[in-house]
């Protein structure tokens, strides 16, 4: 997280991202795929398989492949540059991402439940997550809150807005939080 300051005195928490420059790598088309959808490529990797460098042939070998529904499949082509500029102030955009993971976590951190009170015979039993409720079925539900891993999935953040767009640098600033720990890959779309 970082902060923009405005003309006016104001402060926006914002999240950079370095948004590309990525390239199309293959476009595909109802007719022969079943679908409409866009593949760009994104950071280099010195090596890769033979089938992703056969893939990719004549291109850059990218770390990252990712796909996007498209609509109109005749605005992309094969090699095309897909920049920052495509993102304008103000945009609302989508931003999906996986969550840091958390590990093993008890029910008061995993689903906010509060625990027993410190006194009138609790010992040992404050994070507890008490009766489950499974008298009448003689089984425990499906669903039912209780401890696991936390977290290592994937979130969609819809409606975030677009603070400031760095054509230069290829930086995106996008006001707020975004999921996921520094570094991480993220898919930015607009809505």
């Amino acid at each position: 997280m970082s902060q923009l300051f405005k003309e006016d005195g104001q402060v926006v928490p914002v999240t950079v991202i370095k948004a590309g420059p990525c390239q199309v790598t293959q476009v595909k088309s109802k007719e022969t795929d079943g679908y409409a959808a866009v593949q760009l490529g994104f950071g280099l990797k010195r090596r890769i398989s033979k089938p992703t460098f056969g893939h990719l042939k004549d291109l850059p070998k990218f770390r990252y492949l990712r796909e996007f529904r498209i609509s109109d499949k005749d605005q992309f082509s094969r090699g095309q540059e897909v920049k920052v500029e495509t993102f304008t102030e103000g945009d609302l955009v989508k931003v999906t991402g996986l969550v840091k993971g958390r590990g093993f976590q008890g029910v008061v951190k995993r689903h906010g439940f509060h625990g027993s009170p410190k006194t009138h015979g609790h010992k040992d039993q404050l994070r507890m997550p008490g009766s489950i409720g499974s008298t009448g079925p003689q089984r425990v539900l499906k669903g039912t809150r209780m401890a696991g891993r936390m977290g290592g999935n994937q979130v969609s953040i819809t409606n975030m807005k677009v603070a400031a767009v760095d054509a230069e640098n290829n930086l995106l600033y996008l006001k707020g939080a975004v999921p996921g720990a520094r570094g991480s890959l993220l898919l930015v779309t607009s809505k």
